[in-house]
């Protein structure tokens, strides 16, 4: 009788470290060379230049319960790069993003609201320049399965969100430069193992 018990209870074991995994959500890690956060700014009404910063981080995908999937992504800040080495100085410089201060800005989600089958609304706090607000990121999963360049899970993500550049104490040269920011996003992130 207790070996049937014991069968029963390693049978019983596997079935729930099966169910578990099959439902457990996944954590994915961003892709430096496929990850990075654009953003645009209308500079006086005669143009609209932008900026590029690349990120780093997780994203935690749960296919079964998409409101539990969360975000903890880091942006490099003081690596912006414009394509204009002079006016890079400048951004990184106090008036702006103060880098030698702010290195970095943080987005970590706290709630994810499913829109449709492959598009998500994605609530967190953004830290940037010493200062967080809540933000909302319009997510749309481009894509799920594996890259094949290097074989492995991969999913990738198209988000935008706009802000505004004042509620994080950058206020320098307002309104002529523009106060609101818009921002595109673009990721790949590789399952880990």
């Amino acid at each position: 009788m207790k070996k049937y018990f014991a069968k029963f209870l390693f049978a019983l074991g596997v079935f729930f470290s099966m169910t578990f995994t099959v439902y457990a959500a996944d954590t994915y890690t961003l892709d430096p060379m496929h990850s990075y956060v654009l953003w645009h700014i209308n500079h006086f009404g005669f143009s609209n230049p932008s900026g590029k910063w690349f990120a780093n981080g997780t994203v935690t995908l749960d296919k079964t319960q998409p409101q539990n999937s969360k975000v903890n992504v880091t942006i490099k800040v003081d690596e912006l790069v414009t394509g204009i080495p002079e006016l890079d100085k400048h951004l990184k410089e106090k008036l702006f993003f103060n880098v030698a201060e702010y290195p970095t800005a943080t987005f970590i989600s706290d709630k994810v609201t499913l829109v449709h089958d492959n598009e998500a609304k994605v609530h967190g706090l953004l830290t940037l320049h010493g200062v967080s607000k809540p933000v909302t990121l319009d997510v749309i999963l481009n894509k799920s399965g594996v890259n094949p360049i290097n074989d492995k899970a991969t999913v990738g993500f198209t988000a935008k969100t706009t802000l505004k550049r004042s509620d994080f104490g950058i206020s320098t040269l307002l309104p002529g430069v523009g106060d609101v920011v818009t921002i595109d996003i673009e990721a790949e992130a590789v399952k880990n193992n």
